[in-house]
């Protein structure tokens, strides 16, 4: 129970003001809503515990910068050329003439290509795109692409096949409940959240829908979650899209396997 003390001048000890109804749970939630794990992104906030660096190199004084905007710059490229091909994350690793980008998706065929014709044309595209942007290392660049075994547990898949059924005009419910069905059929899963928000079903005002299946432990540092976010690129405007997908509890000291 909360109890509020007014600012009176006049007298010495005001007799506090008990809040209940809905001013107690007005400000019940936003007492909840403060928790530090509901505002730091769930990947950052297992930095170093669970999961891993997605860039993994040592900067030298003074090129810190340079590389670090180099690897924001590829990946926001990539992402955006690789938009359709369910791509999960990308990996960067830097070393003295090692240039190392890996791509993880859960369609490897149609991103390598027949006889790797793919791989070679995005290979060029990104150096073309790195000599444009003067890029380091590029000149040592090596491209390798991983396959993703269980994309209906992976947080950034998921988000693509709900941004793919909103851009076929599918109504989001039917796509946020079979999307939530698909996900829970898979036996490391233990609970899932998805979040929309914008102009959904056309409507002219926005809001947000949530839909939620199972636990998401958001303060347990051992609780393996995976989370991405997404937008739905609509003819009336984007929509947004947040998954939660939660694994179960890492006990090793090791990180887990993708």
């Amino acid at each position: 129970m909360f109890f509020v003390t007014p600012l009176n001048r006049r007298f010495a000890a005001p007799a506090p003001r008990v809040l209940t109804g809905w001013r107690f749970s007005k400000l019940a939630s936003l007492v909840r809503k403060s928790a530090m794990s509901h505002i730091v992104h769930p990947y950052s906030y297992r930095l170093g515990i669970i999961k891993d660096w997605k860039s993994r190199w040592f900067g030298v004084k003074g090129e810190y910068q340079k590389m670090l905007k180099g690897d924001i710059l590829i990946r926001e490229f990539l992402e955006k050329s690789l938009r359709g091909m369910y791509v999960s994350d990308i990996g960067i690793e830097r070393g003295p003439k090692l240039f190392r980008i890996v791509i993880r998706t859960s369609r490897p065929g149609m991103l390598i290509g027949k006889s790797g014709e793919g791989a070679t044309k995005l290979k060029n595209q990104i150096s073309r795109f790195g000599k444009k942007n003067k890029l380091s290392g590029i000149e040592n660049m090596k491209i390798d692409i991983e396959e993703v075994r269980s994309p209906e547990s992976n947080a950034a898949i998921v988000a693509h096949m709900i941004a793919e059924g909103l851009e076929k005009r599918l109504p989001f419910r039917r796509v946020m409940k079979q999307t939530i069905d698909k996900t829970m059929a898979n036996r490391d899963v233990k609970g899932v959240r998805i979040y929309l928000g914008g102009r959904l079903g056309g409507a002219e005002m926005a809001r947000t829908e949530e839909l939620k299946k199972g636990c998401i432990p958001l303060q347990t540092l051992r609780a393996d979650i995976d989370y991405a976010r997404e937008r739905a690129h609509m003819t009336y405007g984007d929509i947004g899209i947040k998954v939660w997908i939660y694994k179960g509890e890492i006990f090793s000291e090791k990180t887990p396997k993708r």
